[in-house]
């Protein structure tokens, strides 16, 4: 057999059992779009997270989050470690019976300052 039939028939062998091995497993290309996704979604959730300027959800500090304050809808969300407790505002009044604690006074920049009675 002429030198240059041997190295076609050697390529193309080597061609088929390339071919021959990705037949073997198809589910090869499955494994790789579920590894591609899982990268996409935490990237995804990084990016909402600092998007909203909100890295402190990923520490392990307490916070308070005030959303719409002043507003009927307004909005708290508190995180003490991992337990996450969320607040909405309601037209209901609460009543009974207590003792003062201190007042409360609204500024003209908007904020809202707490003092204690004595």
């Amino acid at each position: 057999m002429p030198r240059a039939t041997r190295n076609r028939n050697t390529k193309l062998s080597a061609h088929k059992r390339l071919l021959a091995s990705q037949d073997e497993d198809p589910l090869t290309s499955v494994a790789n779009l579920f590894d591609v996704a899982m990268v996409f979604a935490v990237a995804l959730l990084l990016a909402l997270v600092a998007h909203f300027h909100l890295p402190e959800l990923l520490s392990g500090e307490d916070i308070t989050i005030v959303k719409n304050p002043g507003r009927p809808n307004m909005e708290i969300i508190r995180r003490k470690g991992q337990k996450l407790e969320h607040y909405r505002m309601t037209k209901q009044t609460l009543g009974g019976e207590g003792e003062k604690l201190g007042t409360a006074y609204r500024l003209k920049t908007g904020e809202v300052v707490y003092v204690p009675e004595e």
